[in-house]
């Protein structure tokens, strides 16, 4: 039917549905090209985080690995935290090997109810209160970012 139609008036439509063809492609073309060209000019976002966490706490028998990063009591940190007398460290500011594990006693951990005594920064540890491996009480393994690495004993 359609192409009676065109027949009977061949001039105007071949040429109106050559134009409508023609506006539809050329709009197309232009879509595709404005699309293109805002892919391309969008500027690519870096994220760039940087935290200062300052100098650890002086603390003499360690730190908790949460902020605020209170002194902890002697007998949170197991001995393995330890080289010599020196605390290697928890959180950001920890020092010892990539695949550490340590043990800790959560139960001295203000987030599990320990309402005792805990030094204040700037004191010196006490030999005495020292717990050594034959006395210390943990239950709970960590690494040395403060995640639980193992099972609660």
């Amino acid at each position: 039917m359609l192409v009676g139609v065109c027949q009977s008036r061949l001039g105007k439509c071949s040429n109106g549905l050559r134009g409508e063809y023609m506006r539809g492609f050329t709009f197309l073309v232009l879509a595709a090209v404005a699309g293109i060209g805002f892919t391309v000019t969008t500027p690519k976002a870096q994220a760039q985080v940087s935290v200062e966490v300052g100098a650890a706490p002086d603390c003499p028998y360690g730190y908790y690995d949460v902020a605020p990063y209170a002194c902890a009591p002697s007998g949170y940190y197991g001995p393995e935290w330890f080289t010599g007398d020196v605390f290697i460290g928890a959180g950001p500011w920890f020092h010892g090997a990539s695949d550490f594990h340590g043990n800790v006693n959560n139960r001295l951990h203000p987030d599990h109810g320990y309402k005792g005594a805990m030094p204040k920064a700037g004191e010196k540890a006490e030999p005495a209160k020292r717990v050594d491996s034959s006395h210390f009480k943990g239950n709970e393994v960590r690494d040395g970012r403060g995640h639980v690495a193992g099972g609660k004993k």
